[in-house]
């Protein structure tokens, strides 16, 4: 016996199967924006860091070699890179900038976060280049790596940092340079590398470690060139 059965499905459970369909490829969509736009900046700085284009050219840079005492070329120079001379950091490696919020309570999570959010921040209680003490610095991430980009951008690179790299300071209208004298990564408790009442200027930077945990902290050391 030959013949053709057509079977269609009542109009009310087609019109759910689209409907479901659709849902489905618009959380999909959905979730694929989210994870460009939480990990699609940090791609680019992988990419532009392999690529060196957001390398700062600290050697050749006509900027550099102005006065470091003149201060207001010191100004003019701080705005290039696009930041101030009253406290500021520039990591030409890592293509890293921002402005420095000064006497941050580390110990203060609104306070942290809130200078966070304008850039890096500098421990209160520790002290200020030129001073000959432990300068310390940090941007943290989060516990969430949909809040990396956020938090710890300006530092999301600094685990390819090693020893003879530069990092730049300026301060109180004055430039001051550093050199990595060593990168290590440390638990979340560990205060052991605190050494306030050292009589050698050491400048220290902390961020999370890997980027978007709390479970570590990496620490890079560097001392005046």
């Amino acid at each position: 016996m030959h013949g053709e059965v057509n079977l269609h499905a009542p109009f009310g459970l087609r019109l759910l199967y689209t409907c479901l369909k659709g849902l489905g490829a618009g959380l999909i969509g959905f979730v694929v924006i989210l994870l460009l736009f939480s990990f699609g900046p940090l791609a680019l700085d992988e990419i532009n860091y392999v690529t060196g284009r957001n390398k700062i050219d600290f050697e050749e840079s006509q900027l550099m070699k102005v006065n470091a005492n003149n201060t207001s070329l010191i100004q003019e120079e701080a705005e290039g890179y696009g930041v101030n001379s009253y406290f500021s950091i520039i990591i030409p490696k890592i293509g890293a900038k921002a402005n420095i919020i000064p006497n941050v309570n580390a110990e203060d999570e609104n306070e942290y976060t809130n200078a966070l959010e304008k850039g890096v921040a500098h421990a209160k209680g520790t002290y200020f280049p030129g001073q000959g003490k432990q300068i310390f610095l940090f941007a943290h991430s989060t516990n969430s790596p949909f809040n990396v980009e956020r938090y710890n951008a300006v530092f999301y690179l600094l685990d390819k940092m090693t020893v003879g790299d530069r990092i730049v300071i300026y301060f109180s209208d004055k430039r001051y340079v550093y050199k990595v004298t060593n990168v290590m990564v440390v638990g979340p408790r560990d205060t052991g590398f605190f050494d306030t009442k050292a009589n050698e200027e050491t400048l220290i930077l902390q961020t999370c470690y890997p980027p978007g945990t709390s479970w570590n902290r990496l620490l890079v050391f560097a001392k005046p060139e």
